[in-house]
């Protein structure tokens, strides 16, 4: 185990049926592999020493002491395997009754043996004509790798309606191993494949599955050594079935991350507690210590808050738009509110708001004229944003005002004696309150509400003006972060039919972001750019999701940006970027603390009504790398 990842492998070898000294040999060879590999455990079939399908040769003399002889073998060679423990399905004898059963070895022990739990008698399986059902009570034998509580059920133990491992997990099993046969029919696979990611859902635990592949008899049935590794509803690596030859996959489960749900999630704790969740500890004699690989084998996605597959991305950003458009529907219809005041800016952020505004009215069969979209140019607005604001809001069809902030500014600035030439957070902040002062008071005019557009990575950095751009009546984006700000502006953009709406929509995409509060270039281009001034909000976005969502420390977090991120950043920046995040979302809690009213619309939030209670002055030394 390395940084709280635990390397598991799940394994398929060529099998002969009744031949348990060729099995035998082909374990230990897969065994080495996975050793190899950097595995702290791997996982074969159900009855992978003699073959599953042997039938009433489970009950001849001859094949029971191969299969006692296979485990001595298998155990013995364990010992030039140090760290790696072997999960391996054979027959057991013992009390005059014969189990199907799991033997787990490491360095030379049999550490413990596992039986099933529910021996089928129906369709092609018959196995009560052959062996006795556990004399355990399912689920209470943990087997404690490397500091890892790991647990063992048998094939059609999963398919029962309270596996075993669900006992297990409650007694502390973070990760669950399966040996199976599973032969193959029509639609078994991606049933299964779903049941397995359900089941590691469910017990908040990794799921390793090893099923019989070629080499079993074919006088009924067809094996296509089905391997698969979840981790609390994720799959993490799954082989290419149907294949002739061994097979081995290989993947690091997160059990940090396993943990920390689990004590996160308080109903867990109550479940356990409720059935009485207790287990006897079986010790590998493998030391606890770091592993000696370095690259982690599964996928840190550097974009965890967008889905990869499009059609996914696709699903995902109607269901999100929806609950912004539910959220604000709730919110008008509960104030008898038939008016909204939005700063349109040109950026992604309003654009974002003002699409669910005006799908919010059409739901509601209200006048889109009630939506008062304001563009408020000032001393960096370019004519780029300016125009795509007023083509956007003329598309669309509400009220489009423009008011300039610039003369209101000036006073402003005189009043207070600041030099205009000093391009300070003073200078900035004016323009920010004096539209957020105009938003306010046109509502008061209007008799409507003023609807926010910052998103969640803004008050993650808390990069908003308090009261400012900070406020407002509610907040629709007060969920989403950036990142997914843009695909969601895109999805609109590939489901409209309006060419003058998807138009100023794209160029939107493609502008930089920017708060535009610094005059422009020389060429009246953007010149102020916000990722170069917070940095990469990629960046920040993964900080925060790993932050919020498992509460890992700032070290882990910058292991997994390291693997994330290979290649598109340097690590210095993103160790630079990490210390930015962390003394920013410290710092600027206290906005965060008096933050509008807005739909949660994933795991991740930060409303101090909800999801995220934090003293406003709590040093953040801990979180500095």
């Amino acid at each position: 185990m390395k940084n709280g990842f635990f390397r598991v492998a799940a394994a398929s070898p060529l099998v002969t049926v009744a031949d348990t000294a060729a099995n035998t040999e082909r374990i230990i060879d897969l065994a080495r592999r996975a050793h190899d590999a950097g595995a702290d455990a791997v996982v074969f079939p159900e009855m992978s020493v003699t073959a599953y399908t042997c039938a009433d040769l489970f009950h001849n003399t001859a094949l029971l002491e191969g299969a006692e002889k296979g485990i001595a073998d298998i155990t013995e060679a364990s010992r030039t395997m140090p760290g790696l423990l072997i999960m391996v399905g054979a027959p057991l004898r013992k009390n005059y009754s014969l189990f199907n059963a799991a033997y787990t070895i490491c360095e030379g022990d049999i550490v413990a043996t596992v039986e099933k739990a529910y021996i089928p008698n129906y369709n092609e399986f018959y196995e009560r004509r052959w062996f006795q059902a556990s004399e355990s009570v399912p689920g209470s034998t943990i087997i404690r790798h490397k500091g890892v509580d790991l647990a063992i059920e048998i094939c059609e133990d999963l398919w029962v309606p309270v596996p075993p491992s669900c006992h297990a997990a409650m007694a502390g099993a973070k990760i669950i191993f399966n040996l199976s046969a599973s032969p193959d029919l029509i639609g078994k696979y991606a049933y299964l494949t779903s049941l397995v990611r359900q089941q590691s859902a469910r017990c908040m635990a990794g799921y390793v599955y090893a099923s019989a592949g070629f080499g079993e008899s074919s006088t009924d049935l067809a094996f296509d050594a089905k391997l698969l590794i979840a981790e609390n509803g994720s799959l993490l690596a799954r082989n290419e079935r149907w294949q002739a030859g061994p097979q081995l996959i290989l993947a690091d489960i997160d059990t940090e991350a396993i943990a920390r749900d689990r004590m996160h999630m308080g109903t867990f704790y109550d479940c356990a507690r409720r059935n009485d969740a207790s287990a006897i500890i079986a010790q590998t004699p493998s030391e606890t210590k770091e592993a000696d690989y370095d690259n982690l084998l599964r996928h840190i996605d550097p974009h965890p808050f967008v889905p990869s597959a499009d059609d996914m991305l696709k699903e995902r950003c109607e269901e999100i738009f929806n609950i912004q458009v539910s959220g604000l529907c709730q919110r008008l219809a509960a104030t008898h509110c038939k008016c909204l005041v939005i700063g349109i800016s040109g950026g992604l952020d309003s654009t974002l708001a003002l699409l669910v505004a005006v799908r919010a009215f059409d739901r509601l069969g209200l006048d889109r004229k009630g939506i008062a979209g304001v563009t408020m140019p000032g001393f960096g607005t370019t004519g780029r944003t300016h125009g795509n604001a007023v083509a956007l809001m003329k598309a669309l069809g509400v009220d489009m005002r423009e008011i300039s902030i610039v003369p209101a500014v000036m006073q402003h600035f005189a009043d207070i004696g600041h030099n205009p030439d000093i391009q300070d957070v003073t200078y900035e902040n004016c323009q920010a309150r004096e539209r957020t002062q105009i938003l306010m008071d046109l509502a008061n005019e209007l008799r409507g509400m003023v609807l926010g557009t910052g998103d969640l990575s803004e008050l993650a950095l808390g990069w908003a003006t308090y009261n400012g751009d900070q406020m407002s009546m509610y907040g629709v984006n007060a969920g989403v972060p950036k990142t997914l700000v843009r695909h969601l502006t895109a999805y609109v953009a590939a489901d409209t039919d309006d060419e003058a709406v998807r138009r100023p929509l794209l160029d939107i995409i493609d502008t930089p972001i920017s708060p535009e509060l610094i005059p422009a270039a020389a060429d009246g281009t953007i010149k102020q750019k916000t990722e170069d001034l917070v940095g990469p909000y990629e960046l920040h976005d993964f900080f925060l999701y790993y932050t919020l969502r498992y509460g890992f420390s700032p070290e882990r977090i910058f292991l997994l940006a390291r693997h994330a991120f290979e290649g598109a950043y340097p690590v210095e920046t993103i160790e630079k970027w990490l210390r930015t995040f962390f003394r920013r979302f410290f710092t600027q809690q206290f906005k965060r603390s008096c933050m509008p009213d807005g739909p949660k619309v994933g795991s991740v939030c930060l409303s101090p009504r909800g999801d995220w209670r934090m003293p406003s002055d709590a040093s953040s030394s801990l979180w500095q790398l």
